[in-house]
Parts: structure tokens; C-alpha cells; sequence
């Protein structure tokens, strides 16, 4: 007897599956309803907080399990099996992410560091490109700081050494740097899948879908890798054998990978 498969979509949201300007993905809306509709399951593993992400769910009627601010918690997972618990946390909270940065890393790096937080609301609105509804939504953020890095690629390099030496991590995504605990989107997506292997017979396949540098890790982990085109991007980074690129940016270039990937699974 052939051995079921369940396929897992875990996709960054912002220039994977999402315009990058206009942030919808309406052209391809009834294409990933079908994907629900056959039984595929499909999670958001985003830097977005709690909030923008049960908005995201609220605004599209969905009722997607999710990942919010890169890997930090995991919610949900009680809607896919009744077995799996409705949060998984991964990160220590932000109060104690910032002391642990505030007390190791230099003044002279700080002073290249702009906290966006800290900054007025015309400011926050041009780094993150959301009107001011959705803004709050995303700078309300439980688990990492974003930042803009004003300094060097050496400075930066020096930066990322400090952090990781202290158990934080920088991650950088399409607008902004964010100062986290030492966690990633595909620690997260790993323990999902092991998770979820404990309550069904079937065989887990997992698709990942990204378009930048935080998304390289759960896209290295994932059976089949999808890069949707992102010209701000340099896809030679990603050295992954089997991975699957579209031509076309988000969201045209979500379907075409995930085309793709189904294909190769299906085969």
C-alpha cells in the first residue's frame, strides 16, 4: 500500500506570495483557495507580528496556522489536528532581547543603529510602506526589534559576530533588519513538521517559499525550495541544489513555483 502524502506550504508573506507594493495577492487568490480546498496545508512563516498575521487571516476569511516574527512563535497548529497545541513558543520576549543587546553590543555600533520604534510615524510609515492602519499592526511586535543598519558591511559583519555570541541573531528581510532571539524561520517549520509526523500516517512534503535572506534556512530544510523572483535579491546566495525559481515576481511567481513543486511530488 502507497503511503499518503500531506503537503505542507510554509511561504513568506511580503514579495513571496504578497505584491510587494500593494501587499495582495488577489490574481491569485482562487489558485491558493484551491490548494486549501485539496487538502494542502499552507502556513504563513512571516516576520509580520500576531497581529498583522491574524489580520491577514481576517482580511482573506482564512483560518491559517502561522509563524509570526521570524520564527518566534508558532499559532495555531490546534486548527490543522485538535491534538496540536494553539501556541508554541520559540522566543524570549523583547524586554529581554534588547537588555541583552543594550548591555553587549559597543556605543560605536549602537550609534549605527536607528531603532525604528523610536522614530516618528511619517518615518515608520516610509521604511515599512504601510498606511498607518497597518503600521500599528506591525510595529507592535512581542519578540524582535527592527532596526535600520547606518554603518559599513564590515561594521555589520562585526555586529552580526556580537549578537550571535550572546545567543541573538540579525535577520534581514525586504525593508527593515530585525534583532532576534537565536531562532529562524526554519527552526519553527521544524518543529511543526515534528509535530504534526505525531499525529498522522502520512507522509509530510514540505514546499518552502521565499525571496530573501531570512527565508534561506526554511528554504535549505524544505523538500522542495521555491525563490520567487525578487530583483533586490541576489539568488546566487542560495546554494541549494534542487531549488525552483520563478521568472515572475510575487504573486504570479508563488503560483508558478508552487506549480512546480506539485508537479514534482505528484511525478
Amino acid at each position: 500500500m502507497v503511503q499518503k502524502k500531506q503537503i505542507i506550504i510554509f511561504t513568506d508573506l511580503d514579495g513571496s506570495l504578497l505584491d510587494k507594493d500593494t501587499f495582495k495577492f488577489n490574481i491569485i487568490e482562487n489558485y491558493f483557495r484551491e490548494l486549501i480546498l485539496k487538502n494542502i496545508i499552507i502556513i504563513p512563516n512571516s516576520s509580520k507580528t500576531e497581529a498583522e498575521l491574524l489580520d491577514f487571516n481576517k482580511q482573506y476569511n482564512l483560518n491559517l496556522s502561522f509563524i509570526e516574527e521570524n520564527g518566534s512563535c508558532i499559532h495555531g497548529l490546534n486548527l490543522i489536528n485538535p491534538n496540536l497545541p494553539k501556541k508554541v513558543l520559540i522566543s524570549r520576549t523583547v524586554d529581554k532581547i534588547y537588555e541583552i543587546y543594550n548591555n553587549n553590543v559597543p556605543n560605536n555600533l549602537k550609534n549605527k543603529i536607528t531603532l525604528i520604534q523610536n522614530l516618528n510615524l511619517k518615518k515608520q510609515e516610509e521604511i515599512f510602506g504601510l498606511p498607518l492602519n497597518k503600521l500599528k499592526l506591525a510595529i507592535n511586535r512581542k519578540y524582535t526589534i527592527p532596526i535600520k543598519f547606518n554603518g559599513s558591511q564590515i561594521e555589520k559583519y562585526e555586529l552580526i559576530e556580537i549578537l550571535n555570541n550572546v545567543g541573538l541573531t540579525l535577520q534581514t528581510g525586504g525593508r527593515i533588519i530585525n534583532i532576534c532571539d537565536n531562532i529562524n524561520k526554519s527552526k519553527a517549520m521544524s518543529k511543526i513538521i515534528e509535530l504534526i509526523s505525531k499525529e498522522i500516517d502520512d507522509e509530510v512534503v514540505t514546499i518552502g517559499v521565499g525571496d530573501n535572506q531570512n527565508d534561506i534556512e526554511m528554504l535549505k530544510l524544505c523538500d522542495h525550495p521555491c525563490l520567487v523572483r525578487n530583483d533586490n535579491f541576489n539568488s546566487a546566495l542560495i546554494n541549494i541544489d534542487n531549488l525552483i525559481k520563478s521568472t515572475e515576481p510575487s504573486p504570479m511567481g508563488w503560483a508558478d513555483v508552487i506549480k512546480t513543486a506539485i508537479q514534482k511530488i505528484e511525478s
